[in-house]
């Protein structure tokens, strides 16, 4: 199975309920606009690793990927991404999971 896209859901002033997704074993992405967090909710028994892969090399000549630890039990607001750093070709963020056992997604986005 290839990785997955998210659809970015907008929160609003009138509210909005966030649907996560379940997380794909290969992976997700979603569109980046520069203010997209990814909310991480992981109901498994242990912490897990969210990667976010980085697409382009800092100032320094390095490509520095973020990896978040959520901790078992718990919820986890991820971002926001940096385009010039984060965005691949086409404009998605590319995130891995070390697991993806009782773990669901949601890229969110604050509405302007």
């Amino acid at each position: 199975m290839a990785a997955s896209a998210l659809t970015v859901q907008e929160i609003t002033r009138a509210g909005v309920a966030i649907t996560a997704a379940p997380a794909n074993g290969e992976g997700n992405f979603f569109t980046n606009s520069g203010n997209i967090s990814l909310r991480v909710i992981n109901g498994g028994g242990s912490p897990i690793t969210v990667t976010i892969h980085a697409q382009a090399a800092c100032d320094q000549g390095t490509k520095h990927n973020l990896a978040v630890t959520v901790d078992n039990g718990a919820t986890k607001e991820i971002g926001p991404f940096q385009m010039r750093h984060y965005n691949d070709a086409s404009g998605y963020v590319q995130v891995t999971y070390s697991a993806v056992a009782d773990v669901t997604v949601a890229a969110v986005k604050l509405a302007s």
